[in-house]
């Protein structure tokens, strides 16, 4: 049964499975950071994704995301064209064995997010601020938008 389930989802003793109907155990070698030692999950895991809010004003683009724990000089933000990349590292200040977590849900190491603005930007103006663990980001818009209404004509 634990071979079949191992065949279904690509495991190949990937991790420790447990039939608990035969009571029988096969053990994995993961790595530190919970990912198989031979890079079966691939480049796209190597980085956690920052959750983010982003909205507009009138004047401007704004991107809140918390970010606790993370030092304004290990943030890096760029922009490339109408793409908003924001980078970093969160450090774990201390080593805990693996068996002594209860709960692990925090995100430690590297993080990425990138997302499409739907407006143009002025690069030069955008500010960026980090406080109680909130990053936000201001990104003025190039133009205002301004809404035009258009009278139809009857053609007879």
């Amino acid at each position: 049964m634990a071979n079949l389930f191992k065949k279904l989802a690509g495991l190949n003793n990937a991790i420790e499975i447990t039939n608990l109907a035969e009571g029988e155990t096969e053990a994995g070698e993961w790595g530190e950071e919970g990912a198989k030692e031979d890079g079966w999950l691939g480049e796209e895991f190597d980085e956690g994704q920052l959750s983010i809010d982003v909205y507009q004003t009138p004047e401007n683009i704004v991107v809140k995301s918390t970010i606790a724990g993370v030092k304004p000089q290990d943030i890096d933000i760029s922009i490339n064209n109408d793409m908003l990349t924001i980078r970093g590292r969160r450090e774990m200040g201390e080593t805990v064995r693996e068996e002594n977590y209860l709960f692990r849900e925090c995100y430690w190491g590297n993080f990425s997010r990138s997302v499409i603005l739907p407006v143009e930007v002025k690069a030069e103006k955008i500010e960026a601020t980090l406080e109680n663990g909130i990053l936000t980001i201001v990104l003025p818009k190039a133009k205002t938008m301004k809404q035009i209404s258009v009278k139809v004509k009857e053609i007879l």
